[in-house]
């Protein structure tokens, strides 16, 4: 695929990966915008990259979602469509059968799966309307196999990794131009991640093997250790489990 002169919106855009990749896109000679709740972040991001375009607005949000769209239309619309947002909720702490933990995995749900699902549905048309456009959904190295400290948070992200795969397959068989892309991050020195104590790629190689698979139409895209986890998964799944959750995640389940 390529990159120069296209226009692509990035959703979570404001720190983080979508920050990173924010700005590798632009050394690739694409037009970017961004989105986040956060808009002290949106606004510092657009200090640091002036030719950004940040717009305030939060993927679980359906109004947010439709005036999103409503203003990148009157921007000129998009070639790219970017769903990186997501939330990560531990269940440690909250126990398995809580309110609380039902609550945050409504949250994941709504922001890692339907949110993606709310914009997918909003702006497809306009993405087959154009020449070489692309969705890209963001899934996990948890998708592969689960964590048993963030179940919810792996359950939501193996429901985006079958719709994407869905999806594609749908714009297939009615001979869409729609590329859909799936990326899986392994785990990635983010905001998110900064309690966890584990190996950790940096956003900027996870950027630079997000943009190298997307030039070479490598629709699935997974990137550091989701290449050894998908690999050893298929022979060796107990094992591979076992690496994922290592016994000091399992003897903290039970504090």
């Amino acid at each position: 695929m390529n990159i120069k002169g296209k226009t692509i919106l990035i959703t979570g855009g404001a720190s983080g990966i979508g920050l990173e990749a924010a700005k590798q896109f632009l050394e690739n000679g694409a037009n970017v915008i961004i989105t986040g709740r956060n808009q002290a972040k949106l606004n510092a991001a657009k200090e640091i990259y002036p030719n950004l375009i940040a717009i305030k607005s939060d993927v679980a949000n359906e109004d947010d979602a439709i005036s999103l769209f409503n203003r990148v239309k009157e921007l000129g619309g998009i070639d790219i469509l970017y769903n990186n947002a997501g939330v990560g909720v531990s269940p440690l702490n909250l126990g398995i059968a809580s309110e609380k933990h039902h609550d945050g995995a409504a949250y994941e749900m709504n922001v890692n799966y339907l949110g993606v699902i709310r914009l997918n549905n909003l702006f497809l048309e306009m993405l087959k309307a154009r020449n070489e456009t692309a969705i890209i959904n963001t899934t996990s190295i948890l998708s592969i196999v689960p964590s048993l400290v963030e179940a919810t948070y792996s359950a939501s992200k193996t429901a985006l990794a079958f719709y994407t795969k869905s999806l594609r397959e749908h714009l297939q068989i009615i001979n869409s131009k729609v590329k859909v892309f799936e990326v899986l991050p392994p785990l990635v020195a983010t905001e998110m991640t900064a309690s966890r104590s584990d190996k950790k790629m940096t956003t900027e190689a996870f950027v630079k093997g997000l943009i190298a698979g997307l030039k070479k139409d490598q629709y699935t895209i997974r990137v550091g250790d989701s290449k050894l986890v998908y690999m050893l998964n298929r022979f060796f799944p107990k094992l591979t489990f076992g690496l994922i959750n290592p016994k000091k995640d399992r003897e903290s389940l039970k504090s």
